[in-house]
């Protein structure tokens, strides 16, 4: 099974990590050029917790910490 937010669907997405050279225009040079693109991956921050289901049910998901902060599970309380 995937990484998956069970509450979001918040999943990893692709991107680039940038390289620049040069000295800013700002500083008085000439600009920054992009010297090379390397691809890679963003992960979301995702935790293994247990959860009240609105059943009733207490299942144990990945869900994004965003998804926690924001209040939108509610954690099961081990006994």
């Amino acid at each position: 099974m995937s990484r998956v937010c069970f509450v979001t669907g918040r999943m990893r997405s692709r991107g680039c990590h940038i390289v620049r050279k040069g000295q800013s225009k700002k500083s008085g040079g000439i600009g920054t050029h992009v010297v090379k693109r390397t691809k890679r991956l963003f992960k979301p921050n995702l935790q293994r917790i247990s959860i009240i289901l609105p059943s009733g049910q207490i299942k144990r998901v990945w869900v994004s910490a965003k998804a926690i902060k924001a209040g939108l599970v509610e954690k099961a309380v081990a006994f």
